[in-house]
């Protein structure tokens, strides 16, 4: 039984990840293309190679799912078109125990993801936008075309750069009182984050009074804000950039502020059911190979494999943003079309048995 579950979960695996490989392989050959047309200064093909290396790990968690379903129909399809499978059923071995040793190797990946997710695709996307962004742009390394806004509390605040976690430029925080009336506002070239608080520099305050104003210059005051460096790391970085504990904890500190977490919370859920998505995938395969596509041929399973994952993945694209815009919770966006796909692996697979 050891021989026999080594050579079902080997046949599978092999399939997994030379389909991964194709896949990866071609996205990556994409992205330096799509790369070469952004070179100039600083950023040239060699820095523009060093990019797409080190967005590779997420490139190969984005592809885990599609990469499983692909190629286990191919491993699967080739046992039964050489009658294997038969010959293991025939023996008694059912169906579930056969499902469990397709799985086994699915596993493995799931947990290579959830790795890849979590430890090393984070700080390998933030390294390579940042190493991009100084090529491209010197010191305005950190900043967007229009500034970066947020609230919290009373206050809203705008950064013109965020030329570091621990350092903001043009800084302007508006203060309403408790009517919600503009109180005050403030202009400070510099934000500093130092010894565990932030400190203005080169500041001027303008005070609102009976229908005039007053103003202040100051060398410098302290801030007192929850925003922290490490918050101010993930709201410069895009959602999908961030690990599932740095989206958990953001969209947290954004839910205490009273501020829409949703893209968050949709990048969370994504990335927390993505092996739940995987063994839904697995399972469809699985389902496929003792039914319909038992004898047909390795073009067409790869051709059904496509379509399958490609319907699965715009169900998810889609559910995920009509959540933001209704208002259902995005779990439910992520968690539905994994769901469908057990439910009907499960039913095609008691169907063909």
């Amino acid at each position: 039984m050891k021989l026999l579950n080594r050579h079902l979960g080997n046949s599978v695996f092999a399939a997994i990840l030379l389909v991964l490989l194709v896949i990866v392989g071609l996205d990556v050959i994409s992205a330096i293309i799509d790369q070469l047309g952004d070179l100039k200064g600083g950023y040239d093909f060699s820095e523009a190679l060093l990019y797409v290396l080190l967005t590779l790990p997420g490139r190969v968690h984005e592809y885990i799912p599609f990469a499983a379903l692909v190629g286990c129909l191919i491993g699967l399809g080739t046992l039964a078109s050489q009658s294997e499978l038969i010959i293991m059923r025939s023996a008694g071995i059912s169906t579930l125990r056969i499902i469990w040793m397709v799985m086994k190797p699915a596993l493995v990946l799931m947990v290579c993801g959830l790795v890849l997710s979590e430890y090393i695709a984070p700080p390998a996307e933030q390294l390579a936008d940042q190493r991009r962004a100084s090529a491209l742009h010197g010191e305005q390394a950190v900043s967007s075309r229009f500034g970066l806004w947020n609230r919290e509390s009373s206050q809203y605040m705008h950064f013109n750069l965020v030329q570091s976690p621990e350092l903001l430029k043009g800084v302007t925080v508006f203060r309403l009182d408790e009517q919600r009336q503009l109180q005050d506002f403030l202009y400070a070239k510099r934000a500093r984050f130092v010894a565990n608080a932030w400190v203005l520099e080169d500041l001027v305050i303008t005070y609102l009074e009976e229908g005039q104003t007053r103003n202040a210059r100051l060398e410098s005051m302290p801030w007192d804000v929850d925003l922290t460096p490490d918050l101010i790391e993930r709201l410069v970085i895009k959602p999908d950039n961030l690990s599932m504990s740095g989206l958990w904890q953001f969209s947290r500190y954004l839910a205490s502020q009273g501020l829409s977490a949703g893209d968050y919370k949709l990048s969370f859920w994504s990335k927390a059911l993505q092996p739940l998505g995987t063994a839904s995938l697995v399972l469809i395969a699985i389902s496929f190979i003792f039914g319909p596509l038992r004898e047909v041929t390795m073009g067409y399973r790869i051709f059904v494999g496509v379509i399958v994952g490609i319907v699965f993945r715009t169900s998810q694209d889609m559910l995920g943003p009509s959540s933001l815009v209704f208002g259902f919770a995005p779990a439910y966006a992520v968690l539905l079309p994994i769901l469908v796909c057990l439910v009907v692996g499960a039913i095609m697979i008691r169907r063909g048995t």
